[in-house]
């Protein structure tokens, strides 16, 4: 049971705690060719940050939604009307070039996002040319992955062989049947003694269904993650608006459970705050 209320949540870091996960959006824009979702509603920048503002949070991070693809305008233009408080992560195309990444650099882009759920496996070089690669490891950002658990292994290796430092998204998405018993979530704990991985502990709805089954599966999941990687490479995010899952998960409640997580007002703090300053260059 989530006992502790999103009020307490709010320790002393709240000046600095950060929404690694979150998605901006309208209709209209232009959707990727293959896609597996197009929301039927808009999710602008406003009503983003009253969020972040009623549950006092700080700043947040800007993940390119898989369905806009590769045309990351609309986050370019959200992250100019609120420099101070946000930074992005990209989408972006295989040869992507140097001059646009050191613009999108400058714009508060911190990472690059390969979501690869609803695709074929493929090589690494397949989704990025080692060139592109390259001038991502030299800006000094991240790859974020998003992938089934069974499907990291190979992803996280070919780029920690490449130099550059992976974050994996919501709990590595073990699948629901098995939980944390999943063989390849149990791989990713291996990563954890690289020290070039990060995790978000985000979105457990997506993960195992019902907000009572995914308490008790994203305890368990947790519990592993903070033994492998330390708390200090875990990080929280909100996933708002919560895409295909709007009806049944709020902002608050992706608090709530983080709460319920990492009840020490110290090592929540690590999570909220030290950890993505880092990572997303807020320090800077």
């Amino acid at each position: 049971m989530l006992s502790e209320s999103v009020t307490d949540a709010s320790s002393r870091n709240d000046a600095r705690r950060i929404d690694t996960h979150a998605h901006v959006f309208r209709r209209g824009l232009p959707l990727a060719q293959h896609r597996r979702y197009a929301p039927d509603y808009d999710a602008p920048l406003d009503a983003y940050l009253a969020q972040l503002d009623a549950h006092q949070i700080a700043r947040g991070v800007l993940v390119q939604p898989s369905f806009l693809g590769t045309d990351c305008s609309y986050l370019l233009h959200a992250l100019s009307g609120a420099r101070d408080r946000l930074r992005g992560v990209a989408v972006i195309a295989r040869d992507c070039g140097p001059d646009l990444l050191t613009d999108m650099a400058e714009a508060g882009i911190a990472g690059i996002r390969l979501n690869l759920i609803g695709h074929a496996d493929h090589p690494l070089d397949h989704w990025i040319s080692a060139r592109t690669l390259a001038h991502v490891r030299e800006l000094g950002w991240h790859v974020e992955v998003h992938a089934e658990a069974a499907r990291l292994n190979g992803i996280v290796v070919a780029l920690l062989d490449a130099g550059v430092n992976v974050v994996v998204d919501h709990f590595g998405r073990p699948d629901p049947a098995l939980g944390a018993s999943d063989p390849g979530f149990r791989r990713l704990l291996e990563f954890g003694a690289s020290k070039r991985v990060w995790v978000k502990v985000s979105g457990a709805y997506r993960n195992w269904p019902g907000n009572r089954v995914a308490d008790d599966e994203a305890r368990k999941a947790f519990d592993l993650l903070k033994d492998a990687f330390g708390v200090h490479r875990l990080m929280w995010g909100s996933d708002w608006p919560h895409t295909q899952f709007e009806t049944s998960d709020r902002f608050a409640r992706s608090l709530e459970l983080l709460n319920a997580l990492v009840p020490d007002d110290k090592e929540r703090d690590v999570v909220l705050a030290d950890t993505p300053a880092r990572l997303y260059m807020f320090d800077d």
